[in-house]
């Protein structure tokens, strides 16, 4: 699973960036990377969990299905 472009947009601030950073215990820089190359990373419950506090989307509307 990857996340959508809507919840992309909404996460990529400094705010979420730190909170992501404390959740997932990586670097800033490797959290701007995750973004950038949307990276499965960023779907692990603890970040799924900051996502939906911060975006107030439904799972649906913050994560799509990969097509292969």
């Amino acid at each position: 699973m990857k996340l959508s472009q809507k919840a992309l947009k909404a996460i990529n601030n400094p705010v979420t960036r730190r909170r992501l950073m404390d959740v997932l215990g990586c670097t800033e820089f490797t959290i701007a990377r995750y973004i950038q190359k949307n990276s499965d990373n960023l779907t692990k419950a603890a970040a799924l969990q900051v996502i939906r506090e911060v975006t107030k989307h439904p799972d649906e509307e913050i994560l799509e299905v990969e097509k292969k």
